[in-house]
């Protein structure tokens, strides 16, 4: 599943509608053993304003491995790339070890990833 949630908007009931519509999205991907989503994501003021915080996040989880991640590209803050990627960029002169052990989370400007541990889960492990 793809989604545009770039309608975040303060003046127009953007916000409003996405925080209507989320909730149930959120239920329907919860029951399933496998699910994908990749979304776009803006929050700002106003139509054409400098978004308040933007990213583009893709979204998995495979509760027959037992395994979830995310990961954030392009991610921003009031216009300027923030994420892992800026840190291990930021840190490498100076810590390589830190920047080699960050970059497994991100390398690129406003990239921020990770991939966690889910709960055993007998009924996705018993459907495939």
């Amino acid at each position: 599943m793809e989604y545009s949630k770039r309608d975040i908007t303060v003046d127009d009931g953007g916000a409003l509608r996405f925080l209507v519509a989320e909730p149930s999205r959120f239920a329907v991907a919860m029951v399933t053993c496998h699910y994908y989503q990749k979304d776009h994501w803006s929050v700002q003021s106003t139509h054409g304003a400098t978004p308040w915080v933007a990213w583009d996040g893709q979204y998995w989880w495979d509760k027959a491995a037992g395994r979830a991640g995310a990961r954030l590209t392009n991610f921003r803050v009031d216009g300027h790339t923030v994420g892992i990627g800026d840190a291990v960029t930021a840190l490498e002169p100076l810590f390589p070890d830190v920047a080699r052990a960050l970059s497994d989370y991100g390398r690129a400007a406003g990239e921020t990833g990770l991939t966690v541990s889910l709960s055993y889960d007998l009924r996705c492990a018993l459907a495939g």
